[in-house]
């Protein structure tokens, strides 16, 4: 899983989330819908050098791991921040022409659904 997040070659394809207990639990962290930190424990001991090197190169596998940041939004709330701005745009043309402004660009339609 973290081969296949961290190649950048692979765009798109299939992440094997299920493969890894591990990768399992960082799935959100992983996907960039969240953010982790990782903490590497390593030992100085020689008998422990397999399962620290493993450990090390798994961090930096992980450290490669570039994601665009995905922000879940409501779709209520999209629509209602995305009329908000038209009337705000509305409101600062009426306030122009009021004040006696000169003739300003059309707007684009606004879809009222």
């Amino acid at each position: 899983c973290i081969n296949a997040l961290a190649d950048r070659t692979r765009k798109g394809a299939h992440v094997p989330y299920r493969d890894s207990k591990l990768t399992r639990l960082l799935k959100d962290s992983l996907s960039g819908t969240s953010v982790a930190a990782m903490l590497c424990a390593v030992s100085p001991s020689s008998d422990q050098y397999e399962e620290t090197l493993n450990t090390l190169k798994y961090a930096n596998r992980a450290r490669q791991i570039q994601n665009k940041l995905l922000i879940a939004q409501d779709p209520v709330q999209a629509r209602i921040a995305d009329l908000l701005e038209q009337v705000a745009t509305l409101t600062a043309r009426l306030q122009h022409y009021e004040s006696g402004g000169g003739p300003l660009p059309p707007l684009a339609t606004f879809s009222i659904s």
